[in-house]
């Protein structure tokens, strides 16, 4: 029976055949084991003791079937059935011996096939203790550790699949792009080529999780492991930053140290904004149709942010590098400055309308309607654009205005509705005023065409 599943070298054919998949698990064992520490998780630290840990739980209960069900993806059909087969055979027909030796052999983990065979045993197992604990409705903060503490011994102790045996992985953590690779080659300082080669291979990790951040289905296992992997990438920005801020000391160029500083400041500032804004508490808020929405924001915000950054690295050793021979849909920083001025000034046209007719209760409703398909629209392409201090002025205006009722605009608590409208209005245009000043939209005129056919696919 032990030869049958641990017999020839299917793993490294296994690999070659779901290079994606092998990937996908490794970003989903760091992200299973960085989860269950609570500094990285987006939730306010007031009364963990008596916090109810449930979605919390259930999120970790999905992550670990996204992972089972890329175990059964790359093991073989046969391989699997001769593993369930042995599970069978130890309840019922074999001795106490005959299993012990069979464990005994799986434990070893002297081959890769052992070491996904645990993985997987230990995953199915996992499984079944979180979707039994998870029936009580309530998960104490001890419980959340204590499962932590299992999944994370499970991962760390696994010979062949333990995300954290090196710092940086070779056969995931490289860099894709041929660009920054001739860039990296032909750097002469010794010690600035290896810290420089780290940052774009942090770089090029956080894209890599990006990319298995799912956002365009209502699946819970997905939204839950795309949820799991912003975690990750928070613990890894965590651990990126601490590093330019050692890296930053040691590199002669004053140059050079600026920028990285400057990137690692930006990383802080978008932390907040992701981690303290955007995903804040988001596991008490799982029902809301909103939540899609919000995992979409962060990974918008985060890739935006890790590409600029690539391209600013990269531009510092080749000024003649555009961000498009790296990223093919990247958007430089004047095109989403353009993009921000544009669409804001549409913003500021529907509340504009929307402000002009407070006589009539049926125009007042057609141009709220109006200006809420127009905030979806905002929301999806838009909010990622906005600077930090202003994200907040806007996410809060947006709450507002999609907690009001229909009975509120056509009755008599128009007149508050019309109040806060016309302070944002305000805001908008104080907003306007400090894009306006910014130095790559020195000249450019607004495009009043592309204005006006945002304005009219919202009417």
């Amino acid at each position: 029976m032990t030869e049958n599943i641990t017999a020839p070298d299917w793993v490294a054919q296994a690999k070659r055949e779901n290079p994606a998949l092998f990937s996908e698990l490794d970003t989903l064992l760091r992200a299973l084991d960085r989860y269950f520490t609570l500094e990285n998780l987006p939730n306010s630290t007031e009364d963990i003791a008596g916090r109810n840990f449930y979605e919390e739980i259930v999120t970790a209960r999905d992550a670990i079937l996204r992972a089972l069900s890329i175990l059964e993806a790359v093991i073989p059909e046969n391989r699997k059935n001769a593993y369930w087969f042995q599970k069978f055979a130890e309840t019922k027909y074999l001795s106490a011996r005959t299993v012990d030796a069979f464990r005994e052999d799986l434990y070893r983990q002297d081959t890769p096939e052992k070491g996904l065979y645990l993985l997987y045993d230990s995953f199915i197992n996992m499984k079944g203790l979180i979707t039994d604990i998870s029936r009580s409705g309530h998960i104490s903060y001890t419980g959340f550790l204590n499962v932590g503490n299992l999944v994370s011994k499970e991962i760390r102790e696994n010979a062949f699949f333990n995300p954290f045996r090196s710092k940086m992985n070779p056969e995931f953590d490289v860099i894709t792009n041929p660009a920054i690779s001739n860039i990296v080659r032909s750097l002469k300082d010794r010690e600035e080529k290896k810290h420089i080669s780290i940052i774009f291979l942090y770089f090029f990790r956080f894209i890599r999780i990006m990319s298995f951040i799912e956002f365009t289905t209502q699946r819970s296992v997905s939204l839950s492991s795309s949820l799991m992997l912003l975690v990750l990438l928070r613990s890894e920005i965590t651990f990126f930053q601490g590093y330019i801020d050692k890296v930053s000391r040691k590199l002669v160029s004053p140059e050079l140290q600026m920028l990285l500083r400057a990137i690692a400041y930006q990383f802080s500032m978008e932390m907040r904004r992701v981690y303290q804004q955007e995903l804040k508490n988001i596991q008490r808020k799982r029902a809301s149709v909103h939540f899609r929405g919000k995992i979409e924001n962060s990974h918008g915000i985060l890739k935006n942010l890790t590409e600029q950054s690539i391209v600013q690295l990269a531009q510092h050793y080749n000024p003649a590098l555009r961000g498009e021979e790296i990223f093919a849909s990247f958007m430089a920083r004047v095109e989403q400055s353009l993009r921000l001025r544009e669409d804001i000034h549409a913003l500021h046209s529907f509340i504009t309308m929307f402000c002009a007719r407070p006589e009539n209760p049926h125009e007042r409703l057609k141009c709220f309607e109006s200006l809420r398909n127009y905030m979806l629209y905002f929301e999806s392409f838009t909010f990622r654009l906005l600077r930090h201090d202003d994200y907040e002025e806007f996410s809060l205006f947006f709450h507002d205005l999609r907690a009001i009722k229909k009975e509120m605009i056509t009755g008599q608590e128009f007149s508050k509705v019309l109040d806060k409208v016309k302070q944002f209005k305000i805001f908008l245009e104080t907003t306007l005023r400090h894009i306006g000043n910014r130095t790559e939209l020195a000249d450019k005129p607004l495009d009043m065409v592309r204005i006006e056919s945002l304005i009219k696919q919202c009417l």
